[in-house]
């Protein structure tokens, strides 16, 4: 078990992130059609695992528009942002933001996700939905970066994700 800071206070997180050079296992969550997406639905793409709590926090937004704007540039790469929010209210924050350069997944169907990726936050007010993380993967889906974001309301390191894509 890990911890973060939210606002300066501790929380546990379950789980362990994947370690880079290891393969990670497979996921089933929730698109914004409703319907299951695995992660060998993504098979033979690299892929960043955009991993935050909610859409609707202004830290967890500005991570999808960050990653939305940089995902039109990154070839044979598809950005996932996954988070415990309902795919309806992915779709519309992403309608709104005009948002098309990502797959948004919930983890509504698939809280198993949230320990087999090391970022199930334990306790604290936000028990129950992801950490803020970032896992970038090769095309077999080995870990290339992975970062754990220690202060729930910071932004992680963009520039370390991308550069793992270089």
């Amino acid at each position: 078990m890990s911890s973060v800071t939210l606002k300066g206070n501790p929380v546990r997180v379950g789980g362990q992130l994947p370690a880079v050079g290891s393969q990670t296992p497979a996921f089933s969550l929730v698109g914004t059609d409703l319907a299951d997406r695995a992660l060998a639905d993504f098979a033979g793409k690299r892929k960043l695992l955009n991993i935050f709590p909610s859409v609707d926090t202004g830290v967890c937004a500005a991570s999808v528009r960050h990653f939305n704007q940089d995902a039109a540039k990154l070839a044979n790469t598809v950005v996932l942002c996954i988070s415990a929010d309902l795919p309806f209210a992915q779709a519309r924050f992403c309608g709104a933001e005009g948002i098309g350069n990502v797959v948004m997944l919930s983890t509504m169907r698939g809280r198993a996700f949230l320990h087999d990726y090391g970022v199930a936050l334990e306790d604290g007010p936000l028990a129950g939905v992801a950490a803020r993380a970032v896992v970038v993967l090769d095309a077999d889906d080995r870990v290339l970066h992975a970062q754990l974001v220690p202060e729930i309301t910071s932004e992680p390191d963009y520039a370390a994700a991308l550069a793992a894509l270089a």
